[in-house]
C-alpha cells in the first residue's frame, strides 16, 4: 500500500508553531557567530540580515539590491563588503554546517534506520560575460547543453528524503589557470590556480569530510564519478563504501581476467607491452540485454504522493580494469530498471560485494541520488543558491556558505515541525519561517492557511493511489 496517514496525523488547520526554538535564527546562528569576526570588526549583524534575505526574497532577487529592499536595517556598502571585502573564513563556515549537518542527519538516522548517503554532484550557475569567477562555455546541467555558467562540485548528506549540502568547491576550467590576469581580477588565491578535475575535488571534499568525522554509510555520484577510476581507485585506498552511477557503454569481465602482455609469437616485429586480458569485455548495457525477467528483482525504492515507487534491480560480481593496472579490481555492478513498458535503465559500479548487501539495498543507494537533485532545487528555488550577482571568488564562495548554513536551518524547522504537519516541504518551512520572522498575523494566518490546502491536496492523492494499489 501507498503511504497513509493515521487519522490523528492527517493535515488539520492549526496554528504555526511560531514559538518552536528553531523557529528563532538566533539560536541557529549562536553556533556561529564566533566565525563571522575579523579582528575588531564582528559582521554576524549582517550575515543575520543576509540569512533573512535569502529567506524572504523569492527566486532570482537573492542579491543584494532586492535584500536591500526587502532587509533595510542594512544598506547596499555593508553587504557588498560582508561578502566581496571582508576576509571572514568561509572554509571556517562550511566546517560548522559539516558538523551540524553530520549531527542532525547522525539524528534522524537514529530515528528512522536509514543509511546516510555522502552525495558528490556539481551543479551549474547560468551567467552572461566572462568577469564572473570561473566563469566559461561548459557544460550545464541546468540548461541540458553547453552554456555559458559557473560550475560548483557539492558535497550533501542524505538520510531518506532529508538532503544537506555541506561542502563545496568552483570548478576553475583550464582557461581560468592558464590566465594570471583574470585570476588577479577575480582575487583568485594563489593556492587555488591549479587546475583540479571534478573528480579530483571530489575525492579532496570526501577526504575532508572524513578528516572532520562527518559519518556516513556510503558515496554515491553520477556517471562523471563512476567512471574515474582516479577517484574510485582513492575510496578502495581508503577503504570507502561507495555506488557510483557509471555510464552504458562501461566495459567488464564476468570473470577473473589474467592481465599480461601477449607472448611474442615471431621473431619479427616488436615485442609486445600493451597489456590486455585473456577474456573478452562486455558493455554493460549489453549485459542488461541479456538478463531474463527472473534473474530481475522487484523492490521497493521510496513511496511517493503517487504510491510507492518499484524498480527492477539486479546485481552481478564483475571484474573491470582501467587499461594501465596489472590486474582487473573486483566490483559488483548494479542495474536498476524502472517499472515502465520503455523503462529507465541505470547502471553502477560498487567495491562492495553482493554477499555483502541485498539487491534492495544496493538499489536504494543508487536511487537515493534522487533526493540530491531534489536539494539542489531548494537550494536554488528557495535560497537562491544561483541567484548571486558577484563576481569575485571571495564572494562566491561567502554567498555558497550562507546558503549551504540556511539550506540546513531550513531542514531542521522543518523536521521540529513534523509531527504537526508531516506533509510539510522545504518551501513550506520556508513560508512557516517567513510568517514567524516577518509577518503580522493577518498574513501569518493567510500563509498558514494557504499551506495546509496544499497539505489537503497531497493528502488527498496519497489517499487515492494507496486505495488504487
Amino acid at each position: 500500500m501507498g503511504q497513509r496517514l493515521s487519522d490523528k496525523k492527517k493535515c488539520r488547520k492549526t496554528t504555526y508553531k511560531v514559538d518552536n526554538k528553531a523557529i528563532k535564527l538566533d539560536i541557529f546562528l549562536s553556533g556561529y557567530i564566533d566565525l563571522f569576526t575579523v579582528y575588531r570588526r564582528n559582521s554576524t549583524a549582517v550575515a543575520r540580515s543576509y540569512l533573512r534575505g535569502l529567506l524572504k526574497c523569492e527566486k532570482n532577487h537573492t542579491n543584494i539590491e532586492r535584500m536591500v529592499e526587502m532587509i533595510p536595517e542594512i544598506e547596499y556598502h555593508q553587504y557588498h563588503h560582508f561578502l566581496s571585502e571582508s576576509n571572514w573564513d568561509y572554509a571556517a563556515v562550511n566546517k560548522r554546517t559539516a558538523s551540524g549537518a553530520a549531527a542532525f542527519i547522525g539524528s534522524l538516522r537514529a530515528e528512522s534506520g536509514k543509511p546516510t548517503g555522502f552525495i558528490i554532484d556539481e551543479s551549474s550557475h547560468l551567467k552572461k560575460g566572462r568577469s564572473s569567477v570561473g566563469v566559461a562555455r561548459q557544460y550545464a546541467g541546468v540548461a541540458g547543453k553547453v552554456e555559458n555558467c559557473q560550475t560548483g562540485v557539492y558535497a550533501a548528506l542524505c538520510n531518506g528524503s532529508t538532503v544537506c549540502i555541506t561542502d563545496t568547491q568552483l570548478f576553475l576550467p583550464q582557461s581560468w589557470i592558464d590566465s594570471p590576469e583574470r585570476c588577479d581580477k577575480a582575487g583568485i588565491p594563489q593556492k587555488d590556480r591549479v587546475f583540479q578535475t571534478k573528480p579530483q575535488i571530489a575525492l579532496k571534499m570526501i577526504r575532508n569530510a572524513v578528516s572532520q568525522g562527518v559519518k556516513f554509510d556510503w558515496i554515491g555520484g553520477d556517471g562523471l564519478y563512476g567512471h574515474n577510476t582516479e577517484l574510485t581507485h582513492g575510496l578502495d585506498a581508503e577503504k570507502l563504501f561507495y555506488v557510483l552511477d557509471i555510464h552504458k557503454d562501461e566495459k567488464v569481465y564476468l570473470g577473473k581476467p589474467a592481465i599480461a602482455a601477449p607472448e611474442r609469437k615471431s621473431t619479427k616485429g616488436k615485442t609486445p607491452v600493451q597489456k590486455k586480458g585473456d577474456k573478452p569485455q562486455i558493455r554493460v548495457d549489453k549485459y542488461q540485454e541479456s538478463l531474463t525477467e527472473s534473474q530481475w528483482e522487484k523492490v521497493l525504492v521510496r513511496n511517493t504522493a503517487k504510491g510507492p515507487k518499484y524498480v527492477f534491480a539486479h546485481t552481478v560480481a564483475v571484474w573491470h580494469w582501467d587499461g594501465k593496472e596489472d590486474a582487473a579490481r573486483p566490483r559488483t555492478l548494479v542495474i536498476t530498471k524502472t517499472c515502465e513498458p520503455n523503462p529507465q535503465i541505470k547502471y553502477s559500479f560498487s567495491n562492495g560485494t553482493t554477499a555483502g548487501y541485498t539487491k534492495k539495498e544496493y538499489a536504494y543507494f543508487q536511487c537515493n541520488r534522487y533526493w540530491v537533485e531534489r536539494g539542489f532545487d531548494d537550494a536554488k528555488n528557495e535560497l537562491g543558491l544561483s541567484g548571486y550577482q558577484v563576481r569575485k571568488w571571495n564572494a562566491w564562495q561567502h554567498h555558497q556558505s550562507l546558503v549551504m548554513m540556511a539550506m540546513l536551518y531550513m531542514a531542521q524547522v522543518k523536521n521540529e515541525n513534523k509531527q504537526e504537519f508531516p506533509l510539510m516541504s522545504m518551501r513550506d518551512a520556508r513560508i512557516m519561517i517567513i510568517a514567524s520572522l516577518f509577518s503580522d498575523k493577518q498574513t501569518e494566518d493567510l500563509l498558514r492557511n494557504q499551506m495546509i490546502k496544499r497539505h489537503q491536496k497531497r493528502q488527498s492523492d496519497i489517499d487515492r493511489h494507496a486505495m488504487s494499489d
